[in-house]
């Protein structure tokens, strides 16, 4: 049977309400990652004293660092990354490789559904080939035709896709 400690009930918690809230309102609330990530790093400190402390914010950071530059290249939305980035804060350094991992798994195959069940392969390959040209020439930039900018393009609600991964890391661990 498996049990689950206080911190993945509250990841699992936070993640769900994430992906709820993205599903209905294409957002994800700043008071739910904020107040998850400094409440991730206060239990942490209250628990475990600096090292665990040292280990959310780790995991913070990692989920932070892997996730902004999609956001900076206009790909994926802030509140996905600062969801990312409190899910690791309560899973630490190495829950968030994992999460990142899975939530990328989950993250591709709705992609795929979405792309193939609004017949939009062909233009999603050509946008990523024309993306592709666009880094090899200007560098790593954003390119408003292919980015979220985009009103045009079909969406994906990432808090799904990071609900999933969440929910998988859990079982996982």
């Amino acid at each position: 049977m498996l049990t689950m400690s206080l911190s993945h009930w509250v990841v699992a918690l936070t993640a769900l309400i994430g992906c709820v809230h993205d599903v209905r309102h294409r957002r994800i609330p700043n008071y739910l990652t904020f107040g998850s990530a400094v409440l991730a790093l206060v239990y942490a400190l209250a628990t475990g004293g600096r090292a665990s402390l040292a280990a959310s914010l780790a995991g913070w950071l990692i989920g932070f660092g892997l996730f902004v530059p999609f956001f900076l290249l206009r790909g994926m939305g802030g509140g996905d990354v600062k969801l990312l980035a409190a899910l690791g804060a309560w899973l630490g350094p190495l829950g968030m490789v994992a999460l990142a991992f899975y939530t990328a798994l989950a993250g591709g195959a709705m992609a795929l559904v979405l792309v193939l069940s609004r017949g939009y392969f062909t233009t999603a390959f050509r946008n990523l080939w024309l993306l592709l040209c666009h880094w090899r020439v200007v560098g790593l930039k954003s390119l408003p035709e292919v980015s979220l900018e985009n009103q045009r393009t079909p969406r994906l609600a990432y808090g799904l896709a990071i609900a999933v991964g969440a929910m998988t890391t859990i079982w996982r661990q």
